[in-house]
């Protein structure tokens, strides 16, 4: 099975930047769409971004459209998600995901393997 750690979370001040990393084991990361979700206090993990296996193709949730910016590095075997401005409603533990199929898509179901999570903090 295919297996995920993220990390680059922790506190950081409204306005500031973060930048999330997903590393990932196994030889196939390449042909996975990758997702990154997040999950507040007492809420539903909801969908964050998306990337294609390719890196080119990639979708946003509204509330975070134009302030995070995800990419990959398939050599590396790494997934990132770059955060700026960010807002005290950001924060959440975020996971990183992979899909089975290259195509990126926004629904839990379609990722059976997920990370473990980092916590990101954001102070007003």
């Amino acid at each position: 099975q295919v297996q995920l750690v993220e990390s680059g979370g922790g506190l950081v001040q409204a306005g500031g930047s973060l930048r999330l990393s997903c590393a990932a084991s196994g030889r196939t990361f390449s042909s996975y769409a990758m997702g990154w979700f997040r999950q507040a206090p007492g809420k539903e993990r909801e969908f964050v971004a998306g990337i294609s296996w390719s890196g080119f193709n990639n979708i946003y949730a509204d509330s975070v459209k134009g302030r995070f910016t995800v990419s990959r590095d398939n050599p590396k075997n790494t997934v990132y998600l770059q955060m700026n401005s960010l807002k005290p409603e950001d924060t959440a533990v975020y996971y990183c995901a992979a899909a089975t199929t290259g195509w990126t898509t926004t629904l839990r179901d379609d990722y059976p393997y997920w990370g473990q999570g980092t916590q990101v903090t954001v102070s007003s």
